[in-house]
């Protein structure tokens, strides 16, 4: 079976965890390929060959300063990604809540007992 194209769009590429942690430390700033093969702790040429890809798709800009090519997030090709996403977070939304209701009902419990222990007379 035939793998899919990583280089057709920025869904594809993402979906590659390697390339995730590319993207999570350019996010942190422009970087030049040796930061991040340090960063990584990766062999150049798989850096290189996970920056192509994400160049490919427009989520990776560089600019040549000197000798040194500086790679940085183009946050404006995430975007489709973040609305995608966004299209959930009703979901987690609302388990954030529920688990927040809970929390405090159980806190509110815990105060009431704590509340009827009686204190050690001195």
């Amino acid at each position: 079976m035939p793998r899919s194209a990583t280089t057709l769009d920025s869904f594809n590429a993402i979906a590659e965890l390697k390339r995730r942690q590319v993207l999570d430390i350019l996010a942190k700033g422009e970087q030049p390929v040796n930061d991040l093969v340090e960063g990584l702790g990766w062999p150049q040429p798989q850096v290189s060959k996970h920056l192509g890809v994400l160049l490919r798709v427009g989520l990776v800009e560089v600019r040549r300063e000197g000798r040194q090519r500086l790679y940085s997030v183009n946050g404006g090709k995430l975007k489709p990604v973040h609305d995608w996403v966004a299209s959930f977070e009703r979901f987690w939304e609302h388990q954030i809540i529920r688990i927040k209701e809970r929390a405090e009902a159980k806190e509110k419990q815990t105060a009431h007992k704590t509340s009827k222990i009686p204190k050690p007379k001195e």
